[in-house]
C-alpha cells in the first residue's frame, strides 16, 4: 500500500471556482443559507487539496462518477469538465438551487438524485454504471457508504473520498495494527489502498474538529470461489469478541467447535490466534474450508 502518492506540479489554474473561502461564503450569503452539523456539511475551501483528488482519480472522458454529498458543488464542478458524466446524491434539498447556479455550465451532464445515499444506492442508479465514486464523503456514513458501493455497485473500479483521518487509518490498516479489524477485512475482499494524503481542518468552512484525509482505493477481482457474503459473516464472528482467541470468538458466534478445529486445520490457521493477526487471504480459506 502507498501512503503518500506522489504529485505532478500542481496549476496555478483553479479546480473548482468554489474552493476558497470568498466564493464559498458568497454562495451561501447569497441563497441564505449555512453549513448544516447534522448533515456534516464542511465546506472545502482549499483548492489544492480538489487538484489532489483529482489527481488520485486519474479521471478519463470515458468514466461516469458517482458523488455522494456534492454540498454546493465545490468539488462536483471540478470533476464535469473530466468525466462523461457525473451522478451526484445529495440529502439536502435546500442546495438545489446552489447547484443549479454553480453547476449550470455543464449541467447536461450532471443528474442530482435527491435523498439519503444509504437508501438511494444503488437502486436509485437505474441503468447506469458509474466507474468511480469521487467525494467528500458526509463523515458520519464514510465508512459504511464506501463498503457498500464496494459490494454492491461492481462497476465502480476506483474510489477517491475524504474521509476522517480515523476512518482512513481503518481502511488502510494491516494485519496486527490496532485499527486492523472486521471493517477492514471486509473492505479487503474487494479493494485496496493504493493512495493517501492528509488534509488540515483548516481547509474546510466551518472548520470540523477532526483531521481529514483522502484514501484511493482500488477494485481487485474477488478471489476464485469466494463468496464475499459467507466470507463476511466469518470475519463478523472472528471479530465478534476480540479479545477471545478466533476459536472461542466463532464458537460464541453459533460456529461449531468440531466443525473449526477441522477448518483451522486445513486452513493452516492457529486456533489460539486472535482475529487481528489474520489477513483477508486467511478468511477467504477459512471460509472456504467451513463451506467444504
Amino acid at each position: 500500500m502507498t501512503t503518500e502518492t506522489k504529485h505532478a506540479p500542481l496549476s496555478s489554474v483553479a479546480a473548482s471556482p468554489l474552493a476558497n473561502p470568498r466564493a464559498t461564503r458568497a454562495a451561501l450569503e447569497c441563497h441564505g443559507l449555512v453549513a448544516k452539523h447534522r448533515l456534516g456539511q464542511n465546506f472545502l475551501v482549499d483548492d489544492s487539496v480538489v487538484r489532489r483528488i483529482l489527481q488520485l482519480a486519474e479521471l478519463s472522458k470515458a468514466d461516469t462518477v458517482l458523488e455522494v454529498g456534492p454540498g454546493m458543488g465545490t468539488l462536483t464542478c471540478a470533476l464535469l469538465p473530466r468525466a462523461e458524466k457525473v451522478i451526484a446524491v445529495e440529502a439536502d434539498h435546500t442546495l438545489e438551487a446552489v447547484l443549479a447556479e454553480t453547476c449550470a455550465q455543464a449541467s447536461d451532464h450532471l443528474e442530482i438524485l435527491w435523498g439519503d445515499a444509504l437508501k438511494v444506492l444503488p437502486t436509485g442508479l437505474g441503468e447506469a454504471q458509474p466507474t468511480q465514486l469521487v467525494s467528500n464523503l458526509p463523515y458520519q456514513v464514510a465508512a459504511t457508504l464506501i463498503l457498500k458501493v464496494l459490494s454492491e455497485l461492481p462497476s465502480i473500479k476506483r474510489v477517491v473520498v475524504m474521509v476522517q483521518a480515523e476512518v482512513a487509518d481503518r481502511i488502510a490498516a494491516v494485519p496486527g495494527n490496532k485499527n486492523y479489524g472486521a471493517y477492514t477485512a471486509k473492505l479487503g475482499l474487494y479493494a485496496e489502498v493504493t493512495g493517501r494524503f492528509e488534509v488540515s481542518h483548516a481547509c474546510f468552512m466551518p472548520a470540523p474538529h477532526v483531521e481529514s484525509a483522502v484514501v484511493r482505493i482500488d477494485r481487485r477481482p474477488l478471489k476464485q470461489g469466494c463468496d464475499p457474503v459467507f466470507v463476511s459473516q466469518v470475519i463478523d464472528a472472528a471479530f465478534a469478541q476480540r479479545r477471545k482467541t478466533i476459536r472461542n470468538s466463532m464458537a460464541a458466534s453459533g460456529f461449531d467447535k468440531t466443525a473449526l478445529d477441522t477448518a483451522f486445520k486445513q486452513a493452516n490457521i492457529q486456533a489460539t490466534c486472535r482475529a487481528e493477526m489474520l489477513a483477508v487471504e486467511d478468511f477467504i480459506q477459512l471460509a472456504r474450508a467451513l463451506e467444504s
